[in-house]
């Protein structure tokens, strides 16, 4: 499978940009609202040290590829439509973007960390982009509590026939978000809630609400535009704000990694998607060479643009998944080559989720696994960590 990253925000954020930069494709960009209509699908990446050199290989990717020992492993990018206030009443582009939103499994909140648009999407000063990560978390809780609120009633009219538990009539309401009864339980357990609706007020429904979207719709915010002094104040200001520590916020320039990509197709800078620096490769005039320090200048202040890292949070982080090696203990046998995929799998996936994601019928002939890094045999119930390379030996 493939997993598929959600731009979202408000319009004339640097969305767009953002999509741009990751996937090197050309759609529009404009300091206008709605830019974005229909999502943009594209092929963006995710760095995964690759194990191959340390099986003493190199190694022959089938997709992506691999630069010096990290490999880069694809993810769908869909950048949704700009969303504004009420959207879940059907402002805007609502109901398109909260449909489109939903074919994604962890989305990438761009705000501009400037100040510069209004939560409009038009152009203004001194905005606080505290006010959009809040607007956004809003749209997406209200949402859901508005689903929510037809499963409580679901329940209540037992429209399933026989009366059901709690859990499966509100699960079988949000299925679309990826929930079944086992988890939607825990999650109204863990709210300290009674397993019967009839005992919740408003406050605990938009409570379980505003949990069910954080654990089904984790984000991370790209904190974009910091290759301006007045985005780099706010960063520090809502970094600091106890309010917002639970988010992830990457300091992040779209344009800067457009332009370090750019540059690099030229020959004019040896640049690696994600990497801190870069080197000067070619003869380069006054003003290039003014721009090329001056975002040389951001880069080594944060480590990098931050597309790649938002990205990477988004997925291996807020998501949880996990990067899988299929290997050999025996070593390399492959025609083909070795270390030809990496798969990335869900939090949790164990030897037997791994054996059938690579077939069904490798899947129902498991036996076991092999941990080829320590040459030891696993269990089908055995827990993978990011990066195992792993073996499976099935019947068929």
């Amino acid at each position: 499978m493939s997993y598929r990253i959600g731009l979202v925000g408000k319009p004339s954020v640097g969305k767009s940009s953002f999509f741009n930069a990751a996937t090197m494709n050309d759609v529009p960009e404009g300091a206008y609202p709605f830019t974005t209509i229909d999502p943009s699908v594209g092929e963006a990446y995710v760095r995964v040290d690759c194990a191959a050199p340390e099986f003493d290989e190199s190694c022959t990717p089938s997709v992506g590829f691999c630069d010096d020992g990290v490999r880069f492993v694809p993810v769908k990018l869909v950048d949704v439509a700009g969303l504004v206030p009420g959207a879940h009443e059907g402002r805007g582009l609502g109901n398109q973007f909260l449909t489109d939103l939903n074919e994604t499994d962890v989305l990438v909140h761009v705000v501009d960390f400037s100040g510069e648009t209004d939560l409009e999407g038009e152009p203004t000063e001194g905005h606080d982009p505290r006010d959009d990560i809040d607007f956004l978390e809003n749209e997406l809780d209200m949402w859901y509590l508005e689903i929510l609120e037809k499963g409580i009633e679901r329940h209540r009219s037992g429209y399933a026939g026989e009366k059901a538990h709690v859990e499966e009539d509100l699960a079988e309401q949000m299925s679309a978000f990826k929930i079944d009864k086992d988890r939607m339980k825990r999650v109204i357990l863990a709210q300290g809630l009674a397993l019967d609706p009839n005992e919740w007020d408003a406050f605990d429904r938009e409570e379980l609400a505003r949990e069910i979207r954080k654990r089904t719709k984790p984000a991370v915010i790209a904190a974009n535009k910091m290759d301006e002094p007045i985005a780099q104040e706010n960063y520090a200001e809502i970094t600091a704000d106890p309010e917002y520590e639970h988010l992830t916020i990457v300091p992040t320039s779209a344009h800067a990694e457009k332009a370090l990509k750019n540059a690099a197709e030229r020959g004019a800078i040896d640049y690696r998607a994600g990497d801190d620096g870069f080197e000067i490769a070619a003869d380069l005039t006054d003003e290039q060479r003014a721009g090329v320090e001056r975002i040389a200048e951001f880069v080594e202040e944060y480590g990098g643009t931050g597309v790649q890292t938002a990205l990477e949070s988004a997925l291996f982080d807020e998501l949880g998944t996990v990067a899988i090696f299929p290997g050999s203990a025996n070593g390399p046998a492959d025609e083909k080559g070795v270390f030809r995929d990496c798969f990335v799998l869900p939090a949790g996936a164990t030897t037997e989720d791994f054996a059938y994601h690579l077939h069904t019928d490798i899947g129902d002939g498991l036996l076991h696994g092999v941990d080829c890094r320590a040459n030891r045999q696993i269990g089908s119930g055995h827990e993978l960590e990011h990066r195992d390379v792993v073996e499976i030996v099935s019947t068929n």
